[in-house]
């Protein structure tokens, strides 16, 4: 699938390619030395990336791309993103270099944060008071169906990552700090506390410089995660001492599940010790990023590389939160959307600020089967280049399905309106005229598309529907409508009917002539935008939208 595409990707510019050039040239700098680079760079000229590997076995180590999740709270779209985003550029990557080079995605829970905020979207709230600052790990499953909280936040988030298909390696905080993977750069913190606080005490107000920590504790008395100060330090013995919270001084290691690391400490650790060539950010984390690769450097490792990106924002424009439940659940997008839809959504311009509403999923939908026709255009003309900068192709991981939905999304729905289709049986009648021959079986995606029309105009559409009666204008037009409509050749197909609609716009006198198709929708379907006009008529059929229009113009849709 990924072979023979390396030149191409070499050219391509959407950003992913671009994220993975930068990808290649790191490890190639951080990997090897300058007269392996240049042997390297011949290989990859030639397209000989397994060459590469085999004589450079330095490639061989993966590049880590990784992600991470706040435990605290029930997964959202914008977790999500967070997995989306270097899958997309690893499948990029994996194309750059045509598969040669090994590449794992770490998909790592924050599980051992102490909960600081109880969300606002789960029940037993008072049960989770209770247990406040406790490691989410140690903190009781408000839902009561798995061990902690943040085990059942974890078996939400992997359950549709697995869903999607995505390739990845689980990591959780907790197991991570009481295995020992941690402990080396753990020891190694404590070496070098001074050189961290003098890059972490600059960032704090001067109230917490009094008494930060890079390291907090976990009281062995209470289980809460502490912001202790560090009263003392024993670098031969690997510990610490802070006051706990009945006052006494108390020494632990830093090693083992004992402590966990403030958040920028915590992540340049994880980059440390995990080897993390590549994370995606939002562009709040800016700043911290910043910081963490100090810490990085000054623990003797390299940061990875960053790519920001902006936030999502809910139908308020308030930045979507994990703790306050606002913005869209991944369940919610699945009942009205497809999969894909979403995937092309996080593709998207990441570096604009985009919503994260419901009223988002139509028209990424049909701009996600747009870009799937064009890239299975492409595809059958052997446009490699062309490929690879299509959306879709970063979608589906550069294995596109054969065909897409002969019907739009804003179609369906319109269908669904007009035909008054409170199930996939009723819509299929009227698809099966207007494609003969065509069945789920045959039309698998265009089926899944009926399904989540259905489902977003029950509960978008349809209680927002506003019928107004026609203007004298709007009137006279659509009685000249009828009139052609009825002058149509048998079987006539949507360009026919829609250049009808057209002139009869046209001969009306609209100015301008989008006014004429905004009447339409709002006198025929309640909705001031609609698909294209003509190809609705025809899925529809020519004497059903007669006798819509016959009885918008006696009042009874306005009525109703």
């Amino acid at each position: 699938m990924l072979q023979g595409l390396s030149h191409q990707a070499r050219e391509a510019r959407s950003w992913p390619f671009e994220q993975a050039r930068l990808l290649l040239d790191r490890i190639t700098r951080l990997r090897l030395s300058d007269a392996e680079r240049d042997l390297a760079a011949a290989l990859f000229a030639q397209g000989k990336f397994a060459e590469a590997v085999q004589t450079l076995p330095a490639l061989a180590k993966p590049v880590v791309f990784q992600c991470g999740y706040g435990a605290s709270g029930l997964p959202h779209l914008g977790t999500f993103g967070e997995a989306t985003r270097p899958t997309i550029v690893r499948n990029a990557f994996r194309a750059l270099t045509e598969d040669a080079i090994p590449t794992q995605l770490i998909v790592f829970s924050d599980d051992m944060d102490g909960l600081r905020k109880i969300p606002d979207n789960v029940p037993n709230r008072a049960m989770l008071e209770e247990d406040r600052d406790k490691p989410v790990t140690s903190v009781r499953d408000p839902f009561g169906e798995h061990e902690s909280f943040g085990a059942h936040n974890n078996a939400r988030l992997r359950a549709f990552l697995d869903s999607f298909g995505f390739e990845y390696t689980f990591m959780s905080s907790t197991e991570t700090y009481r295995s020992g993977r941690f402990d080396e750069v753990l020891l190694r913190i404590l070496a070098r506390f001074d050189a961290v606080q003098a890059i972490m005490l600059p960032t704090l107000g001067e109230e917490r410089r009094a008494t930060y920590s890079p390291f907090l504790p976990i009281s062995p008395k209470s289980g809460r995660v502490l912001q202790a100060p560090t009263v003392a330090r024993d670098v031969d013995k690997g510990t610490i001492t802070f006051p706990d919270e009945d006052g006494t001084l108390t020494e632990v290691p830093v090693t083992g599940g004992h402590v966990k690391l403030q958040w920028r400490p915590d992540w340049a650790a994880r980059w440390t010790a995990l080897g993390v060539d590549f994370e995606a950010s939002g562009k709040d984390l800016v700043d911290s990023v910043r910081v963490s690769n100090r810490i990085v450097k000054a623990l003797g490792g390299e940061p990875p590389e960053a790519f920001h990106y902006e936030l999502f924002m809910d139908e308020n424009n308030t930045k979507i939160s994990k703790s306050k439940g606002n913005g869209l659940t991944i369940e919610e997008w699945l009942r009205y959307g497809a999969p894909e839809s979403l995937t092309y959504y996080m593709y998207q311009s990441p570096k604009s600020a985009k919503r994260l509403y419901f009223d988002v999923i139509p028209k990424a939908t049909d701009e996600y089967l747009q870009q799937l026709d064009a890239l299975i255009r492409k595809k059958a003309d052997g446009d490699n280049a062309a490929q690879l900068d299509n959306p879709a192709w970063h979608v589906h991981h550069g294995d596109p399905p054969q065909k897409g939905s002969p019907v739009s999304f804003s179609l369906l729905l319109n269908l669904v309106s007009a035909a008054d289709a409170s199930t996939k049986d009723l819509l299929w009648a009227f698809i099966g005229r207007y494609l003969p021959g065509a069945t789920p079986a045959s039309e698998p995606l265009l089926d899944k598309l009926a399904g989540y029309a259905i489902n977003y105009y029950e509960d978008f559409v349809k209680p927002a529907k506003r019928f107004r009666a026609p203007t004298d204008q709007e009137r006279a037009a659509m009685e000249a409508l009828v009139a052609k409509l009825r002058a149509l050749p048998e079987g006539a197909d949507a360009e026919a009917i829609q250049n009808e609609v057209f002139e009869v716009g046209k001969a009306a006198g609209f100015e301008p002539l989008r006014a004429w198709f905004s009447a339409l929708y709002e006198v025929l379907l309640g909705q001031s935008q609609g698909p294209r006009f003509g190809s609705f008529v025809a899925i529809f059929g020519v004497d059903r939208t007669i006798a819509l229009i016959e009885r918008a113009l006696a009042g009874e849709l306005a009525a109703a």
